[in-house]
């Protein structure tokens, strides 16, 4: 809303002080072409054609919020009154505390989940090869010691903490979701290896099509 304003501003000022609407029009979109991209805006050409344009393209959360209270968006808000100088600091801590707030959740959730549901899903599934049939076993042990050795990776990372807000948010994106993925891609494999009956959650085929059955 904040640039539409501002964009409507710019062009009302420049109808107002004479130009023609389409003028005014063909001016606004001659110096703000190099921001109109009709591709894939989430893919790597999208990354290197932003950079080969001298356009700012944060991709992750912490680094966008970095630049909300910056001179040129304080200049922006002000100009719009939308936020003083102080607001746009106060929203930008806002911002980091809830963005390290929701990744502690969604981590402490992983842990909670793999804990309680999937590491014994694999003991059991595990117990089932381990006394008759240990050569239909397969990988299971390797997969299954994998997902504590990446569990016990993330709890380690989540207990340690930064009282700097943005220094905080970024460890968490840059380190901490990472270890996350890693642990999830252990789990996606175990997945496909745990006994159906014993998995303890539900599979995106049974969110799906359960309704079918």
């Amino acid at each position: 809303n904040t640039i539409m304003a501002s964009g409507m501003s710019a062009l009302s000022k420049l109808i107002e002080g004479g130009k023609s609407h389409r003028d005014a029009v063909a001016q606004l979109y001659k110096e703000n072409r190099n921001v109109i991209f009709t591709g894939n805006g989430y893919s790597k050409e999208w990354v290197q054609e932003a950079a080969r344009r001298g356009l700012s393209n944060h991709q992750s959360a912490p680094a966008a919020i970095n630049t909300f209270n910056c001179a040129s968006n304080k200049a922006l808000f002000k100009a719009m009154n939308i936020f003083t100088d102080e607001e746009c600091d106060a929203r930008q801590e806002v911002m980091y505390e809830n963005y390290i707030t929701v990744v502690k959740i969604e981590a402490a959730t992983m842990i909670s989940m793999v804990e309680r549901g999937i590491l014994p899903a694999c003991r059991e599934d595990l117990k089932i090869y381990a006394s008759t049939m240990p050569k239909l076993a397969g990988d299971r042990s390797k997969v299954y010691g994998a997902v504590k050795t990446e569990l016990d990776k993330l709890k380690a990372l989540v207990e340690k903490s930064q009282q700097d807000m943005k220094a905080e948010a970024t460890r968490l994106c840059n380190v901490v979701k990472p270890q996350m993925s890693a642990l999830r891609a252990q789990v996606d494999l175990a997945e496909g290896l745990i006994d159906k009956d014993l998995y303890p959650y539900p599979t995106y085929e049974q969110l799906i099509y359960a309704h079918h059955s």
